[in-house]
């Protein structure tokens, strides 16, 4: 996969303005610590999450997304008129009909000979929305798109909490298939890609490699299963150690693509951004793709992981806190259950 003609003009996020620690979620769960033997504390251990972030209860995605797509918008400098795509990439939706991303169209004001569209690959939709943005700019379908998406996890970890709360036969065993849900926070980022001949900032996307393992796609499940836990918030179960080592396995072998594609070698990179999972998953990911921990820019540690929005808000703050310099060889390294990978190559800007 390679692109001649595609630059990442702006990316923006939107973070939550309620913190909540690793610490204030055990302390809740203290009864059932408590009784299977377990100390608060063991989250943040075990994962590197000090504290994610939530919205308000009942914040639907596509309010949120509306502002971070209208945000990215602004931040390129690009009329409205020359966008040809909106795509809405995350796990959460407003509802299952229309797509979300009509009501973000609508509200940002594109154009109405724009392509609009939900796309949904659990933690990999926005990547996969720059993809599919990229290609219809790289094939002259389109000049400029803008890929967004907001994740609310807060209904997924407070109910998390409920269920184990009430479930009495709550164990180490049971818990251990919850912990992923535990990580999750909330977080929303956008994307606007353009033709390199709008561009004014040069940033531009080189290409990589997608790949999939569909025999782990029973690792990780996510769904609302109301009659078991007598409410619609979602639920999720998580084999995490399998997970961990068959994601790792994936990103190998996409990693070892991407670099042929695009004629690097690990040691070319300069800056890092992956999703973020945790301590566990970044070090294992990095140290198995040879990548050097000191240009990967983490987010995890105050954030958690918040799906889809997880990468591209990584990217939007090390943007903002300057850590990209001119002529970067920029990897973003993508993961999402099911399994499916996308590892991209960016070069930031003009070399001086």
């Amino acid at each position: 996969m390679k692109y001649q003609h595609v630059c990442l003009e702006a990316v923006a996020c939107t973070l939550p303005p309620h913190v909540v620690t690793s610490e204030e979620l055990e302390q809740r769960l203290a009864p059932v610590y408590d009784r299977v033997g377990l100390r608060v504390g063991r989250l943040e251990l075990m994962s590197g999450i000090r504290e994610r972030r939530f919205y308000d209860r009942g914040t639907k995605p596509g309010i949120i997304s509306a502002q971070t797509a209208a945000r990215a918008i602004e931040m390129s400098g690009l009329d409205r008129s020359l966008f040809g795509a909106l795509v809405h990439g995350s796990v959460c939706r407003d509802q299952l009909e229309p797509a979300t991303a009509s009501g973000v169209h609508h509200a940002v004001r594109l154009p109405s000979d724009c392509v609009v569209l939900d796309v949904s690959n659990a933690c990999l939709g926005i990547l996969n929305g720059v993809l599919l943005i990229a290609d219809l700019i790289e094939l002259g379908r389109v000049r400029a798109g803008v890929v967004v998406g907001t994740e609310t996890g807060r209904d997924l970890v407070e109910g998390t909490i409920d269920s184990i709360l009430q479930d009495p036969k709550a164990s180490r065993q049971s818990l251990k298939l919850d912990f992923a849900s535990l990580t999750i926070g909330s977080g929303s980022a956008a994307i606007v890609l353009c033709d390199r001949r709008l561009s004014r900032t040069g940033n531009r996307l080189l290409g990589g490699a997608c790949r999939s393992d569909t025999s782990a796609h029973e690792l990780c499940e996510g769904g609302v299963e109301a009659e078991r836990h007598g409410d619609g918030r979602p639920r999720m179960q998580t084999d995490s150690e399998a997970l961990l080592h068959a994601g790792v396995n994936l990103a190998e072998a996409t990693w070892q693509v991407a670099q042929r594609e695009l004629g690097w070698t690990s040691g070319d990179v300069d800056r890092i951004f992956t999703h973020q999972v945790g301590r566990a998953h970044t070090k294992l990911l990095l140290e198995r793709l040879g990548l050097d921990p000191a240009r990967d820019f983490s987010t995890f540690e105050f954030l958690g992981n918040t799906g889809a929005a997880a990468l591209p808000t990584a990217l939007a703050l090390g943007i903002e806190r300057g850590v990209l310099k001119p002529g970067d060889r920029t990897a973003l390294l993508g993961i999402g259950s099911g399994l499916s990978s996308v590892m991209l190559g960016v070069e930031w800007g003009q070399r001086k």
